[in-house]
């Protein structure tokens, strides 16, 4: 669940499993979004990652952000 802008609506979430699944409060923040979703029964998250994106990601967030574009064999 999430709002307009894409944040998270954490007071429909907490509706969901406090009220409606009957999630104790410690339980509910246990969880992540995406199982708590999959407890309501929401369908599993979009498509795999593929190749393209990983690459994109790669470049945009390097592991090493003073090595840009070096490849390590570690």
């Amino acid at each position: 669940m999430s709002t307009a802008g894409g944040g998270i609506d954490w007071p429909a979430l907490m509706r969901a499993g406090i009220r409606g699944i009957g999630l104790r409060p410690w339980e509910f923040w246990a969880l992540t979004p995406a199982e708590l979703e999959l407890m309501l029964g929401k369908p599993a998250g979009g498509a795999p990652l593929k190749r393209a994106r990983l690459e994109t990601l790669l470049a945009d967030y390097p592991d090493c952000p003073d090595c840009e574009g070096e490849m390590s064999d570690e």
